[in-house]
């Protein structure tokens, strides 16, 4: 069976791993830049959780977009230039909302991200290194009612399988103690120890060197334009063929489609309308003071300067995610701090806006106010890219109405914390295996598609 692969960041490498170990051996991944993991994969969070896959369709969402249209500090912004693309997902977005659909929604993502914790433990017992950590993550709380509903919350997802442990303030700073300038603060925290954290570009770095030693073939710096199907698109039959941008159609047996929200548009002339949207998000990654991040791509070449100094508090060691202020804060391979943070509903803009990067330091700031000094003076990356959310907040996985057209895409913010999961069950989907967990909540049929 020859198998096209489009796009070859965490969804699409996931995908190909998983074929190769399915027993599928003819794959080729097709993807528009010079390596792998350069747009939506890069700099993400760095921060894989079960502990927080709810869709962020939650119960009043609605309120919440309309209440901050304009505000360019708001975790979640609704840009108006973006509201005629988004009428009718909007729709969809937030009928999905309802407290019962949002908890159906809710479990189906935790049985995918339990299931690719399990995956990613094998991934590493097989050599695959791209700087992991198991401290778990530390959910702060700065008002005592937030924080009682999010130990509720929190009940009920121990039920399924997600592990937590309850932290009074003394706990939480005893386990990170960088917390300690902002301890009067905190109410409490959620120690999630399920919760992992790692490089997601090294990942798909080493990821697509092992795929390319075990025979996958990378078609580098070459855009697909269109999938071809038999009878020239005009009676859909089954996917035949890709044509590159600069090339001659070559023919495949079955088509993955995981380029992230592009995916949409090689789907749209097969009359398939994917509920799939871009919210933007936003990182900035900083050296931790006193440490020199090692260059794992030209975005990473953050050279040796005189303001990285040890400070006088310790550095961050665990991932902190603060739910007040929708920011969460990341140590990365030990020699870096991710931070990450906001959704914003602005259309296929890919522009980094300064306001926005100004903001995510305002809030590392209210987390780690010793590190002031560091942050004002050391280099760093700024990174926005464009998670393709789907309507009701879980990912399109598995096979289409278009017979040989699967789909990988749609997994909005919990893209890095599904991948591996989502490239079984899409492997799965292609060679007619038995899935380990049940497919039905993630396939594309549910839209019709």
């Amino acid at each position: 069976m020859k198998i096209a692969i489009v796009g070859a960041g965490l969804a699409g490498l996931c995908a190909a791993k998983s074929l190769l170990d399915a027993g599928a051996g003819d794959i080729t991944v097709f993807d528009r830049h010079v390596g792998p993991a350069l747009e939506t994969s890069h700099a993400n969070g760095a921060l894989l959780h079960p502990s927080a896959v709810d869709p962020w369709n939650s119960p009043g969402i609605l309120r919440l977009l309309l209440a901050n249209l304009g505000n360019e500090q708001a975790a979640v912004l609704l840009r108006l230039s973006a509201l005629p693309s988004l009428l009718g997902w909007g729709w969809r977005f937030v009928r999905e909302s309802s407290p019962a659909r949002h908890r159906a929604h809710t479990l189906a993502n935790v049985a995918l991200a339990l299931r690719s914790v399990q995956l990613m433990k094998t991934l590493r017992g097989e050599g695959l290194d791209y700087g992991a950590a198991q401290h778990g993550s530390l959910a702060l709380h700065r008002d005592a009612a937030a924080f009682a509903k999010a130990q509720a919350h929190a009940t009920w997802l121990q039920q399924h399988g997600v592990l937590v442990r309850v932290l009074s303030r003394d706990e939480l700073v005893a386990r990170e103690p960088a917390l300690q300038p902002v301890a009067a603060s905190l109410a409490g925290a959620l120690h999630n120890l399920a919760d992992e954290s790692g490089d997601a570009y090294r990942f798909c770095l080493a990821l697509a060197a092992q795929l390319e030693a075990r025979g996958v073939r990378f078609r580098w710096a070459e855009e697909v334009r269109r999938v071809l199907t038999a009878g020239g698109g005009r009676v859909v039959d089954r996917v035949t063929s890709l044509l590159p941008a600069d090339g001659a159609a070559e023919d495949f047996d079955a088509v993955v489609l995981a380029a992230a929200w592009w995916s949409v548009a090689l789907s749209a002339p097969l009359g398939l309308a994917l509920p799939v949207r871009p919210v933007k998000g936003y990182s900035v990654t900083l050296p931790l003071p006193g440490a020199v991040p090692e260059a794992t791509a030209p975005l990473y070449a953050i050279q040796p300067t005189a303001s990285l100094a040890p400070q006088q508090h310790p550095h961050p060691r665990t991932p902190v995610v603060d739910h007040d202020l929708h920011v969460a804060v990341v140590p990365v391979v030990g020699d870096r701090l991710r931070v990450a943070g906001t959704a914003e509903f602005c259309g296929e803009d890919r522009r980094i806006d300064p306001a926005r990067i100004g903001n995510l330091l305002r809030l590392l700031l209210q987390v780690y106010p010793a590190l002031a000094g560091h942050a004002a003076r050391a280099p760093r990356q700024e990174w926005t890219g464009l998670r393709p959310m789907c309507a009701d907040g879980k990912p399109l996985v598995g096979a289409t109405r278009v017979a040989g057209l699967f789909l990988n895409t749609g997994h909005g913010q919990i893209g890095w914390t599904t991948a591996a999961a989502s490239g079984e069950l899409l492997a799965c989907a292609v060679t007619r295996h038995a899935p380990p967990i049940d497919p039905a909540p993630f396939a594309p049929a549910r839209f019709g598609l």
